[in-house]
């Protein structure tokens, strides 16, 4: 190709823009929605043994309305995270949250792979928690790269303690689901240290409390929707 064809294959090559952005996320939330989105490493307990406990229908119903509602925990911090990154202009602190929500992808697979072996499904209303998620991340994102860390401290702390919660209450003989959700806590652990390593700004109490409130009405609804 001589100079001239280059200078005009240059000149009608196509920019990516905020648009472009929009639609990749889009199609992004399909993918985390419907279960197919690609997640890294393997489920913590394996393929399903024959001297594995059965759970009763009553054990098995909590189990289940537990992992429901941790799965719909991973779906809102990936649309949080997600939301974030978009319009973050720091490399480095995208990196972070980015890094951040492909470990949760990891989470809503092993959450969704669990409800399938208890032979149940995910919430009816995770598009909703989805949007919800990914709006709040688009505000958070122009609270400054303090603030940004900070509700990815805040929310990581907060799970951490739905998931030790969990831990509490879920039947005893009920290994799997037990080994799936302390990997979980250990992860997120990981996420709000390394958010405050980066920098993360304490949130204004009315901040968290709202955030508290949020994640109890979430809570109490996916449990058995």
């Amino acid at each position: 190709m001589d100079n001239t064809a280059q200078s005009h294959a240059t000149r009608w090559q196509r920019r990516q823009g905020p648009l472009d952005a929009l639609l990749a996320e889009a199609g992004r939330a399909l993918q985390v929605l419907d279960g197919t989105v690609a997640h890294d490493r393997a489920y913590p307990v394996g393929p399903v043994q024959a001297d594995d406990p059965v759970l009763s229908d009553a054990e098995s119903r909590h189990a289940a309305g537990l992992m429901r509602v941790n799965h719909v925990g991973e779906i809102c911090a990936q649309a949080l995270y997600r939301g974030q990154a978009l319009l973050c202009r720091d490399e480095r602190i995208r990196g972070v949250l980015l890094q951040a929500a492909a470990e949760e992808v990891d989470h809503l697979a092993w959450c969704r792979r669990r409800l399938d072996e208890l032979h149940d499904r995910p919430s009816l209303l995770n598009p909703l928690w989805y949007a919800g998620s990914f709006g709040l991340g688009l505000l958070a994102s122009r609270a400054g790269i303090p603030y940004n860390l900070g509700f990815m401290a805040e929310t990581e702390r907060q799970v951490e303690e739905h998931l030790d919660g969990h831990l509490t209450t879920l039947p005893d003989q009920d290994r799997r689901s037990r080994q799936v959700v302390t990997q979980m806590r250990d992860d997120e652990i990981g996420h709000r240290t390394t958010a405050e390593n980066h920098g993360a700004a304490p949130l204004p109490t009315l901040v968290r409390g709202a955030m508290r409130l949020m994640s109890r009405i979430m809570t109490t609804t996916a449990y058995r929707i």
